[in-house]
């Protein structure tokens, strides 16, 4: 019987480590998920553009391979290659983010200077020569490309915040942050993408009035709300992108950005000002930066690339 107990309490005890060892996941991969959440905005943002034009049919079959790409580039290249990276060159952690941020800000400005300028459509041209499965192939690569990218921002920042010593719980958390993330992102999006189908169902089947005019309503204002979480997504490339250089040039001890952000928010807000007022003035201080800092990057990147294009040219 004295054996029997001493068993149910080891049961007990190890029961209460693993409660322990799940909340101290949750925890960290909650506070990870918070600093993440801006370039998450941008990333639902930026996918539903590459199934536009793809028929409706194959819309959703289109999201399901992009999230599986991510979930692929989350969990099985960039997490163990980030804890890799923390475990023996945890220096080269801030230069990435650097590296991260300043793509961020570089292709925010480029979609400001395109909305404001625009330029040729070659590109589409080209599109409609293709055929619609060579035209998904493509669209899925690409997506999958842009997304790896922000995927590998969003695991950084998420991995500069979590605090532990436990390589166990650090990787549960950053797992937990690339699963939760795929899930909101891909979730969202494909709600976008059917949104004017099920409005469109709507407006032919509802049974009331109110809701066919709510169906008309839906597929009337589609086109506009996708330009809205468009423009969302822009401004948050350049807030996020400009709040990651800022503070990481400040963890490497090149504080001149942060201070002189620190001392403009406390010059509009009044020193010791507390709330969303100066929280605001940060991000769009932030995002000024972001767009100075992408729109000087713009020439750079292109010359930096104008080598790779004549090597590889696109077929």
């Amino acid at each position: 019987m004295s054996g029997l107990l001493a068993l149910l309490d080891d049961v007990a005890a190890i029961a209460k480590l693993a409660a322990a060892q799940v909340d101290d996941i949750a925890a960290h991969a909650a506070k990870a998920t918070g600093k993440s959440a801006g370039v998450v905005v941008d990333d639902a943002a930026v996918t539903p553009k590459y199934v536009t034009g793809i028929p409706a049919a194959r819309e959703l079959p289109m999201v399901a391979k992009i999230a599986a790409g991510s979930v692929v580039s989350k969990l099985v290249i960039l997490l163990p290659a980030l804890l890799l990276l923390q475990a023996f060159a945890p220096w080269v952690i801030a230069p990435l983010l650097i590296l991260g941020g300043a793509y961020l800000c570089f292709e925010g400005a480029e979609k400001i200077w395109h909305a404001l300028f625009g330029h040729s459509e070659e590109g589409h041209e080209r599109a409609q020569t293709l055929n619609a499965a060579r035209l998904e192939e493509q669209r899925v690569k690409g997506a999958i490309k842009t997304d790896f990218i922000l995927s590998a921002e969003i695991m950084t920042i998420a991995l500069s915040t979590i605090e532990t010593d436990s390589l166990l719980t650090r990787a549960a958390a950053l797992a937990a942050v690339a699963i939760l993330f795929t899930v909101i992102v891909y979730g969202a999006v494909a709600l976008l993408v059917k949104v004017d189908d099920i409005g469109l169902h709507l407006s032919q089947n509802g049974p009331l009035g109110v809701i066919r005019a709510f169906g008309r309503g839906l597929v009337v204002a589609m086109p506009t709300v996708l330009k809205v979480i468009s423009a969302v997504g822009t401004v948050a490339m350049l807030w996020v992108g400009g709040s990651i250089v800022v503070h990481s040039l400040h963890t490497l001890h090149v504080s001149l950005p942060h201070d002189v952000i620190g001392a403009a928010v406390a010059w509009i807000a009044g020193d010791g000002a507390s709330g969303a007022i100066p929280w605001l003035i940060t991000a769009f201080l932030d995002a000024v930066l972001g767009f100075v800092l992408g729109s000087v990057l713009i020439p750079v990147v292109s010359l930096l690339l104008k080598p790779i294009s004549v090597l590889f040219p696109e077929k």
